[in-house]
């Protein structure tokens, strides 16, 4: 019987629950059908009203309402709003707490179901609020010219007639509600122009205002009583809308607001921002006191700040030991080396001095033997002297057999020693000396192979023992007579290179635009295994020649024969084995002897070349150059002193000979050196003439000494027309027959030189100097131009001249101006040739690829980028700096979510990294050009300049971050923005990697501060939409504010809505903006690539 009861119990409440809930979907308040002055029916209305389960069966309803109501506002919000259901909740959702509704439907009797906004009416306020009159709303059913009741006045409603349904569901018509208006309940606003009453949202403190009598408006909402009205009394919240017009409705700072009747004071260690629901809790509980709007954690950038300090300031003074440590450690394993190469040849040499002892004395003992055994010899058989001289040759050849053959270890060990000397012998310069035990038969298989090598120590073994040896081989030959050469010729371990033979006939060139001259009509041969020499007064055009044999002559219209190897082919087709030293040292300042000519080595030796041979090769250039002794030191910059200008200079030949080079180029190497300098570089020359290299260079007013270690001369006069072309040993004999004697204490070279600049008249001569070139034409039978015949007669040339200056007269300013700009525009068209133009390779030598020679490139740059720390330490204490000034003085504001202070920080950082991307091309230019030109890639080059750059793209946002998010304190998350950081400073340094290469220093200086400026100016004026959307500026403003304007929910809503509408950005392009910034990055990256090949702006 007992659970019979229980079951009709719970049935009859389920009856009461189904018809509440019925009444209340047909919107009829409770008691509906009982007379209105009835008291007891009106209690007993506000008493079921009152209940929390009605109040929680109404919310249901509402929430229904309001979730379609937000599907058809958020079709046109989708600008503002991501996830509408989502942030729907966020600001509707009650369900924590239903007081305000329980507290609602008692004031009003059971009634506010009619009361709350319909969806039309909902649709009606929201889609007032784009208007620009946000304050009061159009006409409508309720509200107009001719009707306005009390509750069309802000704070008030009003309900529908007594046979009047409502439909909360109905979004196309307003309801008619004149009737009973009251003030609004608390935890509602209800428009100025609206008779029904909205939700506050989350967020929101809306308590019922109280009248100021002094002023007469309602606090804290700021709106008055309609006047002459004395019963309207102050309702709640009038509207709702953004933060800048209604702030007063949002739950103030230091204040969290659970419910929007409720205001709870923030305790310690929490802090509270406006329009907070719960509180937030502090990283640091003693940095939030209590009522605290915000925390403050300038704490953690003071400390971070100081660590950064102390860590750059470690890095400024102790990053290069880094590279010192590695450094010194193989100095030492190549000093074990060099001490081991060196007791190898002493231990050898001591071999060699006391088998010599050992041969002098067996010689005498065998003479004295021989007289003693002759003497008895000729005692015993005297008789016949034919048979007693076969007898004694024949127990001479008898004698050794007469002794007792040796035992096994005896003789075995015998046979080793008679072995080992015989080797000695037949090989005297062997490798490894005496340093292992005599007899060993496997000494040959014990050494390590080539490819074996894979030590440090074994290598340096090899090429110091290489090294001992070739020095043995030019002692023994040092003079380099004929049987000298003849033996380093033949000798197996001395490698011969492809032979180049350059033949020149009738090599003229002229400027394209104004058609001046540069050389004329020049006839010769270079030959492999010869240096020759170019000399000549200022203006003679003898870098002109280098430049025309390498291939590198420009603007100019090119005339004549060149024949490589006796074929008409390119000679950019040899550009792997051909070196050209220009006359500026282009030396990495902030790299050391050996790792320019290490890196030189590695990117343009054969790529099957083992490592121990291209140490072998390096070595050997440091030793036959004498850099020895700064082989460890930094070249040195401009601001840092390295090593000196002839030590400098040397290196810079040193680059071209470790490619081992069958084509030698040089442009006034000796310039600068003193005269053992010159003597020493040209002894390293004549070495690798040795080999067979052809040799070529300027020289200025060589010494005697150095004059007579040339092969050949080239003499070229004024104009560019050959004097001499010939061996150094017959200039003089030459000139003599022409009546040009060189005087006694004279250098014939300089003496020369005097004649051709005019300087010096000789007396005894009856040629002309300007009949010089003609004469050596004639002496070797070639073509002499007709012109050049015609200056041989005095009258012609001064008529000639007179004719000339004549014309030059004639010729207008205008006209030499164009000529000018035809030359220019002439050198322009022919580098971009040069540089884009291919040709077919004979060169036979198979280089390094890209990807290889990209990590040389890596390697290098990286040890520059670790030698430069101290520059690198300096930007980023700028750009802390510029973190905590930003972080402090541009505070987020809520109103525009941040954007001051972001926009700083977009200038900031980009100003910053621009410049800080200047100096991975700006000062390399040089560099990159000549590496160029002798084959290296331009794309490994720059894939390893950005690669490395990559490290400040990643640790230059983490580093303003530190200062600014931490003194600043945004509501956005530490990840997004890095995330924004990232994708900036990525794209910023492309366009600083575009300046830096199509700019000068100064002027990419200038356009990389001014740009950022520029662009957020236009990015912030929505004047154009078109032209700001191709601001990279604009879509990282874009990205901040997104990701700081999607932290504000509830309350701030409509606040969100308003400030992306004002600047017209989209919250669903966050991810948008990333990708716009980092293909901006990706484009600039393409152009700076372009302009690397393309432009040469020094």
């Amino acid at each position: 019987m007992k659970y019979d009861a229980m079951i009709l119990n719970k049935e009859k409440i389920l009856v009461v629950l189904a018809v509440v809930a019925i009444l209340l979907t047909v919107g009829l308040p409770v008691g509906l059908g009982q007379d209105d002055d009835d008291y007891d029916g009106d209690d007993t209305r506000a008493s079921s009203a009152a209940n929390p389960l009605v109040a929680s069966l109404f919310y249901d309803r509402f929430r229904n309402m309001t979730n379609s109501v937000a599907k058809d506002i958020g079709q046109g919000l989708d600008y503002c709003i991501k996830d509408m259901n989502k942030d729907w909740n966020e600001a509707f959702n009650f369900s924590s707490d239903l007081t305000f509704l329980t507290n609602c439907m008692k004031e009003t009797d059971g009634d506010l179901p009619q009361r709350i906004c319909t969806a039309a009416e909902m649709k009606f306020y929201f889609s007032s609020l784009e208007s620009s009159q946000k304050n009061y709303l159009r006409p409508n059913l309720n509200c107009n010219l001719t009707s306005w009741v009390s509750g069309c006045e802000a704070g008030w409603a009003c309900g529908p007639g007594p046979d009047q349904k409502i439909n909360m569901q109905d979004s196309s018509r307003i309801p008619s509600r004149n009737v009973d208006c009251k003030p609004c309940c608390a935890g509602f606003f209800c428009p100025h122009g609206l008779t029904c009453m909205i939700p506050c949202p989350l967020g929101a403190y809306c308590p019922l205002a109280k009248l100021n009598k002094t002023t007469g408006i309602c606090d804290p909402y700021n709106y008055q009583l309609p006047p002459g009205k004395p019963n309207h009394t102050c309702g709640s919240a009038d509207a709702w809308a953004d933060v800048g017009s209604t702030g007063e409705m949002f739950c103030p700072a230091g204040y969290y607001c659970p419910s929007t009747i409720e205001k709870i004071s923030c305790s310690a260690g929490h802090y509270c921002r406006k329009g907070s629901i719960a509180p937030t809790k502090c990283y640091i509980k003693m940095s939030c006191k209590q009522n605290s709007e915000n925390q403050d954690i300038t704490i953690i950038g003071v400390i971070a700040l100081v660590f950064l300090t102390i860590l750059l300031i470690f890095i400024y003074n102790f990053s290069d030991r880094i590279l010192t440590n590695r450094e010194r450690r193989q100095a030492k394993s190549r000093e074990a080396a060099a001490r081991h190469a060196r007791d190898a040849v002493q231990a050898r040499e001591r071999w060699k001095s006391a088998k010599d002892v050992v041969k002098t004395h067996a010689t005498v003992l065998q003479t004295q033997l021989s007289r003693t055994f002759s003497r008895k010899k000729s005692t015993r058989d005297q008789p016949s002297k034919f048979f007693g001289l076969g007898f004694g040759s024949r127990r001479q050849t008898e004698l050794p057999s007469t002794s007792k053959p040796p035992t096994g270890k005896k003789k075995e060990s015998t046979n080793n020693l008679m072995k080992m000397v015989q080797s000695i012998d037949q090989n005297p310069d062997v490798e490894e000396g005496f340093n292992v035990e005599i007899g060993d038969k496997n000494l040959k298989k014990n050494l390590p192979k080539m490819k074996e090598m894979h030590t440090r120590s074994q290598i340096f073994k090899y090429a110091y023992g290489q090294l001992e040896k070739e020095k043995a081989l030019q002692q023994q030959n040092k003079n380099l007579t004929f049987s000298g050469v003849i033996s380093m010729a033949t000798d197996s371990d001395i490698q011969t290179r492809p032979v180049i033979e350059v033949a020149f006939k009738d090599l003229t060139l002229t400027l394209k635009g104004s058609k001046k001259r540069l050389l004329r009509s020049v006839t010769g041969k270079l030959m492999p295994g010869r240096v020759a020499a170019v000399m000549g007064p200022s203006g003679a055009g003898k870098t002109t020649f280098l430049n025309a044999l390498a291939g590198k002559a420009t603007g100019c219209e090119t005339s004549g024969l060149v024949l490589i190897n006796g074929k008409i082919e390119p000679i950019r087709a040899y550009k792997k084995i051909i070196g050209f030293v220009p006359q500026d040292d282009i030396v990495h300042g902030n790299l050391t002897v050996e790792e320019n000519l290490w890196f030189s080595a590695r990117c343009r030796l054969s790529a099957d070349l083992s490592k121990a041979d291209k140490v072998l090769v390096v070595e050997r250039v440091i030793e036959s150059l004498g850099l020895q002794v700064v082989r460890d030191s930094l070249v040195g910059t401009v601001e840092k002193r390295g090593i000196s200008g002839g030590q400098r200079k040397r290196v810079n030949v040193g680059l071209e000979m470790v490619m081992e080079p069958s084509l030698l180029i040089l442009d006034e190497p000796t310039s600068g050196l003193d005269s053992s300098s010159s003597q020493l570089l040209l002894r390293a020359l004549r070495r690798e003439a040795l080999e067979g290299v052809n040799i070529c260079m300027v020289v200025h007013q060589p010494s005697y000494t150095l004059f007579r270690m040339f092969d050949d001369l080239i003499l070229l006069a004024k104009g560019g027309m050959t004097v001499y072309h010939g061996s150094v040993k017959k200039v003089e004999e030459y000139f003599s027959s022409l009546g040009i004697t060189v005087p006694e204490r004279v250098n014939p070279p300089d003496y020369f030189i005097d004649i051709l600049e005019g300087i010096t008249k000789p007396s005894t001569s009856t040629v002309p100097v300007k009949d010089l070139p003609m004469r050596w034409m004639l002496h070797n039978g070639y073509d002499v131009p007709r012109d050049v015949l015609l200056q041989g007669d005095a009258d012609s040339v001064r008529g000639s001249e007179k004719s000339l200056s004549g014309a030059d007269h004639e010729q207008s300013a205008v006209g030499e101006v164009w000529d000018n700009v035809k030359d220019i525009m002439g050198q322009k068209k022919d580098e971009y040739e040069y540089n884009f133009a291919s040709a077919k390779d004979l060169s036979n030598r198979d280089t390094p690829g890209v990807r290889q020679q990209y990590r040389y490139f890596l390697g290098r740059c990286g040890k520059q980028r670790l030698r430069e720390a101290r520059i690198q330490g300096v930007d980023y204490l700028i750009l802390c700096l510029a973190g905590v000034c930003l972080g402090t003085l541009a505070k987020v504001s809520d109103e525009t979510f941040g954007a001051l202070g972001y926009t700083y920080t977009v200038i900031a950082v980009s100003l910053l990294c621009k410049i800080g991307a200047l100096r991975s091309f700006s000062l390399d230019k040089l560099h990159y050009w000549r590496e160029r030109a002798s084959g290296m890639s331009s794309l490994a080059y720059f894939l390893s300049k950005d690669t490395i750059d990559h490290f400040n793209t990643v640790v230059k946002p983490i580093v303003y971050l530190s200062m600014f998010y931490f003194f600043n304190n945004p509501r956005s998350s530490i990840l997004d923005n890095y995330v924004i950081l990232v994708a900036l400073v990525y794209c910023v340094t492309g366009i600083g990697y575009t300046f830096a290469i199509f700019f000068q220093p100064g002027s990419a200086q200038l356009w990389s501060a001014l740009l950022p400026v520029v662009l957020t100016l236009i990015a912030t004026n929505n004047d154009s939409k078109v032209l700001a959307n191709l601001c990279y500026t604009k879509w990282a403003l874009e990205a901040f504010v997104i990701a700081n304007g999607k932290r504000y929910s509830g309350v701030w809503l409509v606040t969100r809505c308003g400030s992306l509408l004002k600047n017209e950005y989209d919250i669903n392009d966050w991810i948008l903006c990333i990708v716009v910034l980092v293909a901006n990055g990706i484009i600039f990256r393409c152009i700076a690539f372009f302009c690397l090949v393309t432009f040469q702006k020094k």
